[in-house]
């Protein structure tokens, strides 16, 4: 049910463009967004910080690409958040104890990982890396191709490659991973 919550929004943006075009995705989109805030907020008694910071997100470009009928602020959305997470993944270098990918992977496992300090900020370096590189070309994209490739993009394109991305990195900190000891 999470993971539906979770892509309903994008769902609903690819489908109102589909049928309507650009400009009623985006107020689709901003409307979803907003709508799954609150179903979290009511599900949980709290908002998921991802879910608020994506909103505003969209809520602030998707208002001026309507208000000013110039679809390249909502493209700027992904760049904007994506470029956010870049910064985030370099910023746990220098604040909090433990770098935001071993956060993150850590945290998809019950079993202790046996991964060295150096690894997890070589891992934490990639992604941080990652994410700047899919700003750039969800950037590239939007500026040289036609808006139907750019939504493409934005709805299969980043979350494959994020997908592919990430999947090797499961399957070698799951071959890392340590059975916890038998209290018995």
């Amino acid at each position: 049910m999470n993971a539906l919550l979770e892509w309903l929004p994008l769902l609903i943006f690819f489908i109102g463009f589909k049928a309507f075009g650009i400009y009623a995705a985006t107020a689709a989109l901003m409307v979803a967004l907003v709508a799954l805030l609150i179903a979290h907020r009511m599900r949980t008694g709290k908002f998921k910080p991802m879910h608020a910071v994506t909103a505003a997100t969209a809520l602030v470009l998707g208002t001026a690409t309507l208000a000013l009928h110039d679809e390249r602020f909502i493209q700027w959305k992904p760049t904007v958040l994506l470029a956010m997470a870049a910064g985030a993944f370099l910023a746990s270098f220098f604040f909090g104890s433990r770098p935001l990918a071993r956060r993150l992977l850590e945290g998809a496992f019950a079993e202790e990982l046996r991964v060295a300090p150096r690894t997890w900020r070589l891992i934490n370096g990639l992604w941080a890396i990652w994410f700047a590189l899919l700003a750039a070309a969800n950037l590239y994209i939007a500026h040289h191709y036609p808006d139907a490739v750019w939504v493409n993009f934005k709805v299969f394109g980043i979350s494959i490659a994020t997908l592919v991305f990430v999947f090797p990195q499961v399957l070698w900190l799951a071959s890392r991973a340590r059975p916890a000891p038998d209290p018995g």
